[in-house]
């Protein structure tokens, strides 16, 4: 004897067509060979996802002689932007820069601010203004690094966004101290 149809059609779809779903679906997914063609081709061309490393790249060194400019003038901040500074320097490797690992505070012979090592990078007469002038800094860069990450698929999208983040605590960390 036949048993009787449910009470109630069940809305929605079935179990057996949500699993085939997601059957195709993983089966879809695991069709790559591995090599990262699947990231370059999801931004259309190879060369929007190196042009935005490069640009990444340049921002982290461009923020890295910002850091260099101001423990050069003011090398009592050592201590406290060395680490954010060293932070930026791995940054920029992530990228694929190559940046110089030590700080020029291994020499501080002489009182006066020496000279900055890009001539764009100009040092605030104060410690708290240098201080603020590099926060506003890593926070603009926190923020076009955030938006970036729209136009870049996959793993280059992930970093962005975690130096990105990186990028904010950095401003959070030298304005902190200066309160």
């Amino acid at each position: 004897m036949p048993y009787p149809p449910p009470p109630h059609v069940p809305s929605g779809p079935r179990r057996r067509s949500l699993l085939a779903s997601v059957a195709g679906g993983a089966l879809l997914a695991g069709c790559s060979d591995g090599t990262g063609s699947t990231e370059e081709s999801t931004a259309g061309s190879p060369s929007v996802v190196e042009r935005a490393r490069a640009r990444a790249a340049r921002d982290s060194r461009g923020i890295v002689e910002r850091y260099d400019a101001v423990l050069a003038a003011y090398p009592a901040l050592a201590e406290r932007v060395g680490p954010l500074r060293a932070e930026a320097v791995r940054h920029a490797e992530a990228f694929g820069e190559t940046v110089a690992t030590s700080s020029p505070t291994a020499s501080p012979a002489s009182p006066s601010p020496s000279p900055s090592p890009s001539p764009s990078v100009t040092v605030p007469a104060t410690e708290k203004d240098a201080l603020a002038q590099l926060a506003a800094a890593e926070r603009a860069l926190a923020d076009r690094r955030a938006k970036a990450l729209l136009d870049v698929p996959g793993e280059l999208a992930r970093l962005l966004a975690s130096v990105a983040a990186a990028g904010a605590a950095h401003a959070y960390l030298l304005m902190e101290g200066s309160r």
